[in-house]
C-alpha cells in the first residue's frame, strides 16, 4: 500500500519533469534564433527575453517536485552520509515536518493568490511593447506547491519505510549522472535500471 503511494506520486511527477523538459528544447530554438535576428539580420526580436524567462521559470517551478523524486536536490551530505540509514530517515523525517510542508504550503497559499490574481487581470509583460502574457507562468507558481507537497508526502513515506525495515526503499531512475554510471559499471547512455539501494 504505502509503496504503490510513493511509486504513484513517483510516476505523476516524471511524467510532469519530462512533459515540461521539453522548454528547453523550445528554449535553444528561440534564444537561437533570435541570436541570428539580432547579429545577422539586425533586426532583434521583441519578445526574446519575456519568452526566455517565462519557458526558463516554468521549467524550473515544475521540474521541482520531479527533482525531489530523484533524490536530486543539493544535500551537504558530508556528515550526513556517514550516518546509519535509520539516523538518516528520522531526520530526514523530522526536516520534512518542520520545515519542507510548511514551505511548500505556504507556496501553495499565497502562489494562489498570487496566480489568481494576475489571470484575473490577464496580466502581460512589462518588459516589451509586444505584451506576452505571465499570468499562465504565475498560475504554475501554485500547482509546483501542490506537486511538491504531493512528493514531500511520498518522501516521508519513505522515511517510514526506511525506519521499519533499515534500508531506503527503491527509486525509480529514468537518467543517471555520468559519475555513477561509471561507478556501477553502466555504459554511457544506457538506463540505470530501477534500484536506488541504500543512500548513505
Amino acid at each position: 500500500m504505502i509503496r504503490g503511494v510513493i511509486k504513484t506520486i513517483d510516476l505523476l511527477n516524471k511524467s510532469v519533469g519530462h512533459a515540461f523538459a521539453w522548454c528547453i528544447v523550445i528554449l535553444v530554438l528561440g534564444v537561437s534564433y533570435e541570436v541570428f535576428v539580432r547579429y545577422v539580420l539586425n533586426d532583434p526580436t521583441s519578445w526574446a527575453f519575456d519568452f526566455s524567462y517565462i519557458l526558463y521559470g516554468a521549467l524550473f517551478l515544475m521540474a521541482g517536485a520531479y527533482t525531489l523524486s530523484r533524490g536530486g536536490h543539493v544535500r551537504a551530505d558530508i556528515f550526513y552520509r556517514r550516518w546509519p540509514v535509520r539516523f538518516q530517515a528520522g531526520l530526514e523525517l523530522v526536516l520534512y515536518i518542520l520545515f519542507f510542508f510548511p514551505g511548500v504550503l505556504a507556496l501553495v497559499i499565497a502562489g494562489w493568490g498570487y496566480g489568481h490574481e494576475a489571470y484575473a487581470i490577464k496580466e502581460v509583460s512589462v518588459n516589451s511593447p509586444v505584451g506576452v502574457p505571465v499570468w499562465p507562468l504565475k498560475l504554475l507558481i501554485p500547482a509546483a506547491g501542490v506537486l511538491l507537497t504531493l512528493q514531500g508526502i511520498a518522501e516521508v513515506l519513505r522515511c517510514v519505510l526506511c525506519l521499519k525495515e533499515g534500508s531506503w526503499p527503491a527509486r525509480l531512475h529514468d537518467v543517471e549522472e555520468m559519475e555513477d554510471a561509471m561507478k556501477h559499471g553502466h555504459p554511457a547512455g544506457a538506463p540505470a535500471g530501477h534500484d536506488e539501494g541504500a543512500r548513505a
